[in-house]
């Protein structure tokens, strides 16, 4: 984006913590009589949730979000990394498609003209306010993690990342790896809620809400945690008893992993129970802090009463690993990477309140959002709208989701079809090749891309996927 000099100066001189968006000189669209939209994204956060199945995790107000709006099964990301998958789904493009596949990119640098969903309804009228991480960290002048604003996509901006009062990065906690991953870290933090910047970003998400609830609005709040370093007030570390974690617990027959499903894993595999209950533990101490946060927009939803004006879209950027095939991250097309919540609720949609097992991807929010609002799409958009599920959970959704990631300069590219994953690493699968057969393994430990008798399987998830993610280049 060219800016002119004296302004790009100006901006950099802006704290990160508190960061007021400067306006485009756009015209001035007429008020638009469309409805709002608060758009959660909670960073890192895989379906390690009640409303998912996992009862040992305390989350109740996002599982009250999926009991009265549609909770999607089997949503599934197109990168799972933070930047590649935001800048995904926040412009309704594959990432093969966007050319931005690592954490490294800055988005405006690759599209410098593209339209944001944000924009998008910046441009037809709506007030836009981006609240936390929306699209991915950057670092500011001083070389902390910082928000990447885009003055493009927001009439506000805030963020608090580096703002938080230093008695929430106090407390009980250790690094699990001696200090060789810096971010491998736990603290039972001190100071209650309002010392860690969740806290003070939703807190201004509630006086923006309360600001702008007589007008049409898109808001977005951007949870950091459970993204590490997994730091919680301790009190939420409390609800979950030492020594109590449940622990993955993978077959003894599984099959042998091939080299490339996993980034390196000599850091984890130093891992003890003990460090892997504390991981664990503290991710999901994580979880409960972010529920909370979410508990709080949930009521101010409800004292406001905007539930019959607002379309409500929740989501994890990507999947995560916690100990499954000896992994403690992302970065994988195993069903747990490439996997992550969404749950929506759209008033009028007759289907609120059901859950559906449709296949969908997170390029289909875009869409979904502007035929939801009754707005044209500013430039071809690769998913599709999800309006057809919202209307009736029995709908088959998509033949397929794709997923892919990178290894170095080795892609690696995954189809997700109903009873089917199947993976290639390489071109043609030239560096590995997995083939997992669901339900009967949902952890896809057994790989049987070399059983004669899926052959013909094979060979038709081969064409599925080389008609959507060719094994050419990267963009």
């Amino acid at each position: 984006m060219n800016r002119p000099p004296f302004l790009h100066r100006l901006l950099k001189l802006v704290p990160v913590c508190v960061l007021p968006v400067f306006a485009h000189a756009e015209p001035g669209p007429p008020p638009p009589s469309g409805p709002n939209v608060l758009f959660i994204a909670i960073d890192d956060l895989r379906t390690e949730l009640g409303c998912y199945g996992v009862e040992e995790v305390s989350s109740p107000h996002i599982d009250r979000l999926a009991g009265k709006g549609m909770l999607f099964r089997r949503a599934y990301v197109q990168y799972p990394v933070c930047n590649p998958s935001r800048s995904s789904f926040l412009s309704g493009l594959r990432p093969n498609e966007t050319g931005i596949v690592s954490n490294t990119v800055p988005f405006r640098k690759e599209l410098p003209d593209l339209v944001t969903l944000p924009q998008a309804f910046r441009r037809n009228g709506w007030y836009t306010a981006g609240i936390g991480k929306i699209f991915h960290l950057g670092m500011d002048p001083k070389g902390r993690p910082a928000l990447f604003q885009d003055p493009a996509s927001w009439d506000h901006f805030f963020d608090k990342l580096n703002g938080a009062p230093r008695i929430g990065r106090t407390g009980e906690g250790r690094n699990l790896t001696d200090g060789r991953l810096k971010w491998c870290e736990w603290r039972a933090a001190e100071g209650g809620d309002p010392a860690q910047p969740d806290w003070l970003n939703t807190t201004e998400a509630l006086r923006v809400l309360e600001d702008h609830a007589d007008k049409p609005f898109f808001i977005a709040l951007g949870l950091h945690k459970p993204h590490d370093p997994f730091i919680a007030p301790k009190e939420y570390f409390e609800r979950y008893p030492e020594g109590s974690t449940r622990l993955a617990d993978p077959p003894a027959d599984r099959s042998p992993r091939e080299p490339l499903a996993i980034p390196n894993d000599r850091d984890f595999a130093h891992f003890t129970d003990t460090e892997r209950r504390e991981f664990k533990r503290a991710y999901q101490a994580c979880v409960s802090f972010a529920d909370a946060q979410v508990g709080r927009i949930l009521e101010a939803m409800d004292r406001l009463e905007l539930w019959e004006d607002t379309i409500v879209v929740l989501v994890g950027d990507h999947g995560y690993h916690l100990g499954e095939h000896d992994w403690w991250n992302k970065v994988t097309v195993f069903e747990l990477g490439a996997r992550a919540p969404m749950i929506i609720w759209a008033p009028g949609s007759g289907a609120m309140g059901k859950e559906t097992s449709a296949i969908v991807e997170f390029i289909d929010l875009y869409p979904t959002l502007m035929e939801l609002a009754s707005l044209q799409a500013p430039h071809p958009l690769s998913g599709t709208s999800l309006r057809p599920i919202l209307e009736n959970p029995a709908h088959p959704g998509k033949q397929a989701a794709y997923t892919q990631v990178n290894r170095g300069k080795k892609v690696g590219r995954s189809v997700r079809t109903d009873h089917w994953r199947y993976t290639e690493w390489g071109p043609s699968g030239a560096h590995g090749i997995e083939l997992y057969r669901h339900p009967e393994d949902p952890g896809e430990y057994y790989n049987l891309a070399t059983a004669e008798k899926h052959a013909a399987t094979r060979a038709k998830l081969k064409e599925l996927l080389d008609a959507v993610l060719p094994a050419g280049p990267q963009k």
